[in-house]
């Protein structure tokens, strides 16, 4: 691997960060005349602990990790762009990811200018480490990978991806949003092993936590110090914080809700093989199932007037006449397949 000052941007290496009241001042006071907040309307009109303590310890009870090496962001979406920010030399860097995967990377490349260099999947949806690492060059930082992938389903194959550790010298990003739902353990017990790999999780799928939009980055303390240095301030509300520590203590239902995605998908995969215009259901490690059908826009549309929403995947690479159908509570999955039965 590079040194992390190799891969950082100059700029980022070199420049002090803000720093705000709540990082000049760490405890508790009495009376708090430091932050020009409003007296009035407590709790709400005091500034969020910027580095979100709390809440990171109890993440890293479950997880298993240690408090130095997470970063909390607005949805994974905010370290994704971060990583970008802090790594990526605009008109000068590249990243390589596999396709298809999840959309925001190559969002991400666009907004901070940073070419985004896509190597398709194989049938079976899985990817080659020889080809991932003969699309990357001296100005390579990151490689992202999504496991289980976004929209396949899929996990990536194990094998692959440590190949891709040992043989990358930059960062390699593996999204786990929907780790949750895999038989496959986390890359969380690698980050000791390897300084160069960054593991992103989410509170939106399996914690039924979307709306608060709370993501983490697991990764060295060194690259999380990188993260923490350009982040805004303030970036996890007071309510955000509150809520995701609720979850966290709801932890042993969270499980029974795993258990019945898990129990519903193979329902659905069993239902749905029975429908003509379904040809294929690709394997499935996450909270949806990729299938492969006659007419994909036509079937879309159908449900659409029907009330069910699904997504069309049919202009993705690899993924023609393909819908994505998330899988709900049981009385949500009925409706489909009933509508499905009146489709002709």
């Amino acid at each position: 691997m590079k040194t992390l000052q190799e891969l950082t941007r100059p700029n980022i290496w070199k420049f002090k960060p803000y720093s705000c009241a709540r990082d000049e001042f760490k405890g508790e006071a009495s009376v708090y005349l430091d932050a020009n907040e409003n007296p009035n309307n407590s709790p709400y009109n005091r500034y969020p602990d910027p580095r979100q303590s709390a809440l990171k310890e109890k993440i890293v009870q479950i997880k298993h990790a240690r408090a130095t090496q997470l970063f909390l962001g607005v949805g994974s979406d905010e370290p994704i762009d971060l990583l970008y920010r802090a790594f990526c030399e605009p008109r000068l860097d590249n990243v390589v990811a596999i396709a298809p995967t999840y959309g925001m990377y190559g969002v991400c490349a666009d907004v901070n200018d940073v070419e985004y260099r896509q190597v398709p999947l194989n049938a079976e949806f899985q990817f080659s480490a020889a080809e991932l690492l003969a699309r990357c060059d001296e100005h390579t930082k990151l490689i992202w990978l999504c496991s289980p992938n976004n929209p396949t389903g899929n996990n990536m194959q194990a094998e692959e991806i440590e190949r891709i550790l040992a043989g990358f010298d930059g960062i390699t990003v593996i999204d786990e949003a929907y780790i949750d739902f895999s038989t496959q353990p986390s890359w969380l017990k690698k980050l000791d092993e390897y300084p160069n790999l960054v593991v992103l999780q989410t509170f939106s799928k399996a914690w039924g936590s979307a709306a608060i939009r709370l993501g983490m980055a697991f990764a060295s303390e060194a690259i999380i110090d990188i993260l923490n240095k350009i982040k805004y301030p303030y970036n996890i509300s007071l309510p955000t914080q509150q809520q995701a520590i609720k979850m966290l203590e709801n932890a042993p239902q969270v499980q029974l809700w795993i258990r019945e995605i898990l129990k519903e998908r193979t329902f659905m995969q069993n239902e749905l093989r029975k429908n003509k215009h379904f040809l294929h259901l690709y394997p499935s490690d996450a909270n949806f199932i990729l299938c492969k059908v006659t007419n994909a826009n036509r079937i879309y549309a159908y449900l659409v007037s029907e009330g069910i929403i699904v997504r069309n995947r049919n202009s993705v690479t690899l993924c023609e006449n393909c819908l994505r159908i998330s899988i709900g509570k049981h009385e949500e999955n009925l409706a489909l397949l009933q509508a499905l039965e009146k489709y002709a």
